[in-house]
């Protein structure tokens, strides 16, 4: 989904994760031992935007008191407090922390506890001044002078002192603080963030001096020779000095682009695990954060402004996760709730990659607003849904986006808690209730994760990046997005738990717990995670793969036979013809065999038609309607493979089909996945459970997503005995039955209503 960059820019959700004792960078991060959970609101002092600073005066003190008087009494026990290196550092090495300083005290006097998001964005005018070759440049060659914002290039030897001097003069100063809780040291990375440059004709950032040396040093290490890269690259380079990023699509532009884009994401872990440390070197105790602008599955790595992946930048700090906006101005609609669980169970996956969990960072508070572009009220029961699903997913911090409006600027009077004027809304009400039902149950929240994954699909950036650099003609620009969007939400209204799992984790063979393994949407695929693929096939696992197989490698390459990297041979057969359908249909007959499945049925795929051709032994599953095979299994090793020659988790999103998702959870089921959740009711209803597990306890969130009342009975799997339920709004015990080893409830559900139980292990 395209976003705003204009801050706090396209706004989306989920951040990164707190424990309270976790171990990165081999230090130890504590909250002193204590269950705090911290449910937060942004408030900087008075009603000045992020990440702009109010002017002190003489009443500062009294006002913004009040202001945490309400924030506490509201029901939240954290501030997300800001500062901005302009405002902190006016003139070199004369820093600046006073409205820090008086709200970390103002805070520490009520109890609440503060995390400080950094802009290092938001830069000093001196900067530009000392360090001329700090300013970003993009592919035409223009030179951007920063107007406060956007800051300069931290790979600029210069401008990374004075950033690092800053990050460590600010933590020297804040841990003075016993208010202080952590930091989130970048909000939603970009090479370049809140511009906007209409005299640029599609804008690629990076090109200034010192990120073209660092990219250089890059490809040393990728290449390690000049004979090496010029192989790569068909070029004729006779020194390192000459190299350079592409700055235009041709027809030989491929494989040098696609490492371009490779070393993007690099840069940008790179850039915020620089950040981390310097932060660190000061502060030895509290957790050190991030978050995107969204979810990176939602973005594509071949942005010009430079779009993270989640699953690298997960690694380079404590925690990291998401924006979560999902009635934001520019979004061409309010999310569905596919496209929310899906953005919180990939934002989750990513940090579950790292072993870590996640916060977020920033999350709806208030009507989205972009000049005249107004969108839809958040209403209290939109704040208190969005509030617990993070929670349910397993996010160990939320910070709402924000207490006051925006007082100014192309958002201004959107995104607010309460109202510019300082009276509070019944959607502040709703959001401190739930932020205190949650700090009152932190201790079981922070002792619980979310329950275990059977199933995973795997996330791949180069499927967006078919062609290099040369623009799609494709009407399928959305389809590596809207797959996988298909495809969990095939699960999800199953109640099948799913993880999101990367390429790095298929290519280290990090898939132990995976019954099965779905890879849609693979028209590119790297060498060693077909090679990854391949071996959890063989040790035991089932894979799903759609059209098109590893057609072309990690370098742009097409395989001679399709699927590549001899997944032909793994998959039981090959492509024989591929054509364009506007509506392709594969017929799943019941002889074959898949569970569930009593007789035939149609399942819609999307875009093409790709005719297979099986190898001996394979088994023809299914066939369009002029007779071709269109899906096969065979069995590899001890595991199965199966492709399927069209877009099947595509077709599900565009066409939401009931056959479609039969189709895909019998393909599960003959893995062996389980269902851990059934859900019966009046008709049409729309339960969605999620669930945390710990020693002793399991944690049940139910949401009705729909608009009416829903009377429905939950039938859970329970590891243990059960001696008691608690419903966490009023503390009080639910009548249940056990029924072999499951717990069954019943839940008469009113309107959008979620509702949070507590099964106590005997």
């Amino acid at each position: 989904m395209k976003v705003s960059r204009s801050f706090p820019a396209a706004r989306i959700a989920l951040l990164v994760v707190l424990t309270v004792c976790s171990t990165v960078f081999g230090q130890t991060v504590t909250d002193g031992g204590n269950s705090f959970y911290p449910a937060a609101v942004w408030y900087g002092g008075g009603k000045a935007r992020a990440p702009m600073l109010e002017r002190m005066d003489a009443t500062s003190a009294q006002r913004w008191g009040a202001d945490l008087d309400q924030i506490r009494a509201d029901g939240f026990n954290t501030v997300k407090a800001w500062i901005d290196w302009q405002t902190g550092e006016p003139s070199r090495g004369q820093f600046n922390f006073d409205d820090l300083n008086l709200l970390m005290r103002l805070a520490q006097e009520r109890g609440l506890r503060v995390i400080i998001q950094i802009y290092l964005d938001s830069a000093p005018d001196w900067i530009g001044r000392l360090y001329p070759e700090g300013r970003f440049v993009d592919s035409s060659g223009a030179v951007i002078t920063s107007q406060s914002a956007p800051g300069y290039s931290i790979d600029d030897p210069g401008v990374q002192r004075e950033a690092v001097a800053f990050l460590k003069a600010l933590a020297q100063d804040a841990n003075q603080f016993s208010a202080l809780y952590g930091w989130d040291v970048w909000s939603e990375p970009h090479i370049i963030n809140w511009a906007e440059f209409p005299y640029l004709s599609h804008p690629e950032f990076g090109f200034n001096p010192s990120t073209q040396a660092r990219f250089r040093e890059w490809l040393k290490s990728k290449y390690k020779t000049l004979a090496a890269l010029n192989a790569a690259w068909y070029r004729t380079y006779t020194g390192w000095d000459q190299v350079e990023a592409p700055r235009f699509p041709t027809i030989l532009s491929y494989t040098d682009y696609i490492d371009w884009r490779m070393f993007i994401d690099d840069k940008l872990a790179g850039d915020l695990a620089l950040r981390a440390r310097a932060i660190r070197s000061v502060d030895k105790i509290h957790p050190i954060a991030s978050h995107s602008d969204s979810p990176s599955l939602f973005t594509s790595p071949t942005d010009g402004y430079g779009e993270p992946d989640d699953f690298r930048m997960s690694a380079s700090a404590d925690f990291y996760g998401t924006s979560m906006y999902p009635m934001h101005s520019e979004s061409t609609h309010p999310w569905s709730n596919a496209m929310l669980d899906t953005a919180l169970d990939f934002s989750r996956s990513a940090g579950h990659s790292s072993h870590k969990a996640f916060w977020i960072g920033e999350l709806q508070a208030g009507q989205g607003a972009t000049a005249m572009r107004i969108a839809a009220p958040v209403t209290p029961a939109d704040e208190t849904f969005w509030i617990w699903q993070a929670v349910a997913h397993g996010a160990r911090e939320f910070a709402v986006y924000s207490w006051y409006p925006m007082s100014s600027g192309f958002e201004s009077n959107g995104y607010g808690l309460i109202n510019l004027d300082g009276t509070i809304t019944d959607r502040a009400r709703a959001a401190g209730k739930a932020a205190a039902v949650i700090s009152r149950h932190a201790s079981s929240l922070l002792n619980a994760t979310p329950a275990p994954a059977q199933v995973a699909i795997l996330y791949n950036r180069l499927a967006y990046m078919v062609g290099g650099s040369q623009p799609s003609l494709s009407r399928l620009g959305r389809a590596p997005i809207d797959s996988a969007i298909g495809l969990h939400r095939a699960f999800a209204e199953q109640q099948i738990p799913v993880d999101f799992v990367s390429t790095e984790d298929v290519a280290a063979e990090r898939l132990g717990q995976y019954k099965v393994l779905f890879v849609p949407f693979p028209v590119m695929l790297s060498g060693n995670v077909a090679e990854g693929v391949q071996r959890y096939i063989q040790g035991g696992g089932v894979a799903v793969a759609e059209a098109r197989l590893a057609w072309n490698d990690e370098r742009g390459f097409a395989s001679a036979v399709i699927p590549g990297a001899g997944l032909d041979k793994v998959f039981g057969g090959r492509e024989k013809l591929i054509k364009p359908a506007d509506d392709p249909r594969i017929t799943i007959d019941a002889s074959a065999g898949l569970p569930g499945l009593t007789g035939p049925i149609t399942v819609p795929g999307a875009a093409f038609e790709e005719d297979l051709q099986p190898y001996p032994g394979s088994q023809v599953l299914g066939r369009f309607e002029d007779g071709q095979p269109a899906a096969i299994e065979d069995s590899f090793g001890s595991g199965k493979a199966i492709l399927i020659g069209s877009f099947a988790a595509l077709g599900y999103a565009e066409h939401p089909d009931p056959s479609a998702q039969q189709f895909l959870v019998s393909l599960a089921r003959l893995a062996g996945v389980s269902t851990p959740v059934t859900i019966s009711g009046t008709a049409d209803f729309n339960i969605e459970v999620r669930r945390l597990d710990s020693k002793g306890e399991q944690i049940v969130f139910a949401f009705n997503e729909s608009d009416r009342s829903v009377d429905a009975a939950l039938s859970l799997d329970v590891p243990r005995p059960i001696r008691r339920v608690v419903d966490w709004s009023s503390d009080l015990d639910v009548p249940f039955r056990t029924d072999q080893n499951r717990v069954v409830l019943h839940k008469a559900f009113a309107p959008r209503e979620v509702w949070i139980v507590a099964l106590q292990a005997q």
